[in-house]
């Protein structure tokens, strides 16, 4: 195979994965707190060639010396974590950030940690018929009591779920006369979004290889912070059809490019085959 061929089939691949990624963003345009998928690429090893030097003749311009490409590659996916549109739903248990910051939840009994942006939360009763504040799926959500302890969030039987733009949960009795705090939010900042990685039911997990001190960060929303939360709401996902849409168009040309390059040097091998001394 050779050089042009080899170019073309590697783009053609890198074009493929890419193509991947636009077709999972449209997939979730719809998917509240969904981050968009962003791709990053790099151009993969090139080779110095020499001419011979029956090439240097008298009036040549040009060096001898010449590189061919091999080629891009898919390197990574990246989150793009800018801020989604937020909507109202008037659903005591949908919750929206505002600002950069993901939720913390229990994703089995050995207590491993999940992240998300999706506050469709919904109430689960327990054993003793208390609310279990869970996600779609039933991962129950991170609260912080007062004297630094976690746990999942519950809301006692006959009382209704309050939260405020800090993240203070509260427990709320039928006629209001009784209050009972419950905690905070545990609310962390992705200092390095790269280090985390998008699993099902829209979860983010650390990835193996990254530092969970130096990739997450706990916050508080308030005063000190661009950070707050909106009870009632729901943040939708950040991706635009208008641009998923012109990214497949360049895609999609740069795929069909490759894929004629790619015929062209077979069919240049071809007549190269057929040619007789």
């Amino acid at each position: 195979m050779n050089s042009s061929m080899i170019n073309a089939a590697m783009s053609m691949h890198a074009m493929q994965r890419k193509l991947d990624v636009i077709a999972d963003n449209i997939a979730n345009l719809n998917t509240a707190g969904y981050k968009r998928k962003t791709a990053s690429f790099e151009e993969l090893l090139t080779t110095l060639k020499r001419q011979d030097e029956r090439f240097a003749q008298d009036g040549r311009k040009t060096p001898l010396g010449y590189t061919i490409g091999w080629g891009v590659r898919m390197t990574q996916v990246l989150q793009d974590m800018t801020q989604g549109a937020v909507q109202v739903t008037n659903n005591p248990y949908d919750l929206a950030i505002i600002g950069n910051a993901l939720f913390e939840v229990v994703t089995n009994a050995a207590g491993d940690r999940a992240y998300t942006r999706s506050g469709a939360f919904r109430a689960t009763l327990n054993e003793d018929g208390d609310i279990v504040v869970t996600t779609t799926e039933g991962y129950p959500v991170v609260v912080r009591d007062a004297n630094g302890g976690e746990g999942p969030l519950l809301v006692p039987a006959g009382y209704s779920l309050n939260v405020d733009e800090s993240g203070r949960v509260s427990a709320v009795s039928a006629d209001g006369s009784d209050v009972v705090p419950l905690g905070e939010l545990k609310l962390v900042e992705p200092a390095r979004p790269d280090a985390l990685l998008l699993v099902s039911d829209n979860l983010y997990v650390l990835r193996e290889d990254a530092d969970a001190a130096e990739a997450l960060r706990d916050i508080q929303p308030g005063a000190d912070s661009d950070v707050r939360l909106v009870q009632g709401s729901l943040e939708q996902s950040n991706v635009s059809l208008e641009t998923e849409m012109t990214e497949l168009m360049m895609v999609q040309r740069a795929y069909q490019l490759s894929a004629r390059a790619l015929a062209s040097a077979d069919t240049m091998m071809s007549l190269a085959n057929q040619l007789r001394a």
